[in-house]
């Protein structure tokens, strides 16, 4: 039976970097493996270079972004997507006001680059 996550459901966690919005996921389902959330970024917000466990898809709402991602550095816009495999070290820049889609396994675990400690689940993705 489909299950339909209404908007006033969905958790909105801010940060320094972004405000992400999440859509699904286990703990607040109805997802079991799964995660999608939106990004939202303000002209000049940069999240820090990261790595994370597992491959996620980026797809770009609107505005412009640019992903420094394995030492190369590309810039998307509206209607673009990326493809971040699992290892891959990782910085999203916005350009101009940017949203974006994301979806990715929930048990993701992110690493800052340059941290000996092990990563984390980020509260969105959970």
């Amino acid at each position: 039976m489909p299950v339909v996550v209404r908007a006033s459901g969905m958790r909105r966690t801010e940060t320094p970097n972004a405000v992400m919005t999440t859509v699904a996921s286990p703990t607040q389902g109805p997802s079991s493996r799964l995660s999608m959330w939106r990004v939202e970024m303000r002209p000049g917000q940069r999240g820090p270079r990261h790595i994370f466990d597992s491959e996620q898809v980026w797809h770009v709402l609107d505005g412009q972004v640019e992903i420094s991602a394995g030492g190369d550095l590309l810039t998307l816009g509206p209607g673009d997507a990326i493809v971040l495999a699992a290892g891959l070290e990782r910085q999203i820049s916005a350009v101009t006001a940017a949203h974006l889609i994301v979806s990715g396994h929930a048990t993701a675990t992110a690493t800052a680059s340059g941290e000996a400690m092990a990563g984390v689940v980020p509260a969105w993705i959970s």
